[in-house]
């Protein structure tokens, strides 16, 4: 980190809750922010399941009126964010829940930006856009990976030109976040895969930011260590509870970490892939994420050694470099290890796709922050080295 004249913000949720049983205290909490009717933005599987509805007597049972918006999609868009706000509008709603993933969670501050700053969302990509506070919010995460339930990060793609769109804006921080482990046990084990390679690229990310300070290097070393040491657990057992709950508590480190200390070139190269093909994002992060990192590794040797260190890895004896290329080592064997795809080729990215996605990463907000500068043909080389 380089001193000087700047000013290093922090920002969290004012309350969280995390914890076997975490969900049933959201009546309780739904009264405190003094709502009258929420929006439950969620996902078209979730509300199949039932676990929307449930959600719903919840919040009923508090004397909240509610509606199910769960127009949701894997990567969320603008039409989905324009639907939901019209459900919000024409149900008179004063408060937002959102009930999922990422997916889930981007939608959902969508919805509230427009709803009370007005407009169409594209007018908000970039950097604290918003002018007025979002109408109370409150996150109940069921995935651990993207950590949206807790940040003030919203990716939308913008459907007319498949990019996505990054809003990062404290006002789309949630009031409340809850990360109940009970909730993601449902997880199939490549979700669980994809998500969680999403935590450890956020870790990683913000660990070797050009805005990393002390305190988000210490949430992204421990989100490292307890991802390196359960995830393998959580995808061959989803009903192992300690390795879902240490999953939850990751997830939201690795949160804390890049919230703070943003990414880098792994998710500006991600969202293109997202907006392009609308791959999962977990598993394009996951594929990205060595390749990159190899590319980065140049900025600052020893922050790789302390990944390495966290990841288990034994680096006595080493010289750094040797040390810092036993982290990419060890974050290759991890994807491999949990059944994470080898290369963009199989997920059908095509090569000649590859000049137009790298000029968008280079323009995305997320590419600010990258600790080693990259020129266009560097970014295209990382997306070839990761085919």
């Amino acid at each position: 980190m380089a001193l000087g004249e700047q000013v290093y913000g922090f920002y969290i949720p004012t309350v969280t809750l995390m914890g076997v049983g975490a969900v049933k205290q959201l009546g309780e909490q739904v009264k405190t922010l003094g709502g009258t009717r929420a929006l439950i933005v969620t996902d078209k599987g979730l509300a199949k399941l039932g676990l929307a509805d449930q959600i719903k007597a919840q919040v009923e049972e508090a004397g909240v009126k509610a509606v199910v918006y769960d127009g949701a999609e894997p990567n969320p868009t603008d039409v989905n964010v324009h639907d939901g706000l019209k459900v919000f509008k024409d149900n008179k709603c004063d408060m937002i829940i959102s009930l999922g993933g990422g997916s889930s969670h981007d939608c959902a501050k969508g919805i509230g930006i427009l709803a009370t700053n007005g407009g169409n969302i594209r007018d908000y990509e970039g950097i604290n856009k918003s002018t007025k506070a979002m109408p109370p919010f409150i996150a109940i995460n069921t995935t651990a990976g993207t950590a949206s339930e807790m940040t003030r990060f919203c990716i939308i793609t913008n459907t007319s030109n498949h990019v996505k769109m990054a809003i990062v804006d404290w006002r789309v921080t949630p009031n409340i976040a809850i990360n109940d482990p009970v909730l993601m046990v449902g997880m199939p084990p490549a979700l669980t895969a994809a998500t969680g390679m999403d935590a450890l690229t956020h870790a990683v990310e913000a660990y070797v930011s050009t805005i990393a300070t002390p305190v988000t290097d210490a949430c992204a070393l421990m989100a490292i260590k307890l991802i390196s040491e359960n995830l393998r657990s959580a995808v061959a057992n989803g009903q192992n509870m300690e390795a879902r709950d240490k999953m939850a508590y990751a997830e939201y480190l690795a949160g804390m970490a890049f919230n703070n200390a943003s990414v880098g070139y792994v998710h500006a190269m991600a969202h293109q892939l997202g907006g392009f093909y609308n791959l999962p994002h977990g598993v394009c992060n996951a594929i990205l994420l060595p390749a990159v990192e190899e590319f980065n590794m140049l900025s600052n040797l020893k922050r790789f050694v302390d990944i390495a260190v966290a990841m288990g890895e034994n680096v006595e004896g080493l010289s750094d470099r040797e040390a810092a290329e036993k982290a990419i080592a060890s974050i290759r064997k991890l994807s491999a290890d949990i059944g994470i795809p080898d290369g963009l080729k199989g997920l059908g990215v095509k090569e000649s796709d590859l000049e137009t996605m790298a000029k968008f990463a280079m323009k995305d907000a997320c590419s600010f922050t990258n600790p080693r500068t990259a020129t266009l043909e560097d970014v295209i080389n990382i997306y070839k080295a990761a085919m």
